[in-house]
């Protein structure tokens, strides 16, 4: 479960998160995206609470293989909720299904921005 020690007027938790991609064909450069909960209907933030909580939980699951795949792309996820960050790094190559998940959330709101 997350702990959130940033709460917002509203007793919202307030999450800051952060995708960054490194990789790919040919390496190219991705720029980062940041999304802030409390620009978030409230279920859409809950959502992501539950997501992130998940990741976290299965943060050891992945496994250690990137270094095989030279075009592998690394997905790092870095979350801020007021204690210290949380970072959580996989590759496309070794992602955990709860990962993947929050991936995905995260992926479909930038897509809708």
């Amino acid at each position: 479960m997350t702990v959130c020690k940033l709460r917002t007027v509203v007793g919202r938790c307030r999450m800051k998160i952060t995708l960054m991609k490194e990789g790919g064909i040919a390496g190219m450069p991705h720029p980062h995206r940041v999304v802030d909960s409390t620009t978030l209907p409230k279920p859409a933030a809950g959502e992501l609470t539950q997501l992130v909580s998940a990741a976290k939980a299965g943060m050891n699951t992945g496994k250690r293989d990137a270094a095989k795949a030279r075009d592998a792309m690394t997905f790092t996820i870095t979350v801020e909720d007021g204690s210290a960050p949380t970072v959580i790094s996989q590759t496309d190559m070794n992602m955990s299904p709860a990962f993947a998940a929050l991936l995905g959330c995260l992926e479909r709101h930038f897509a809708g921005k």
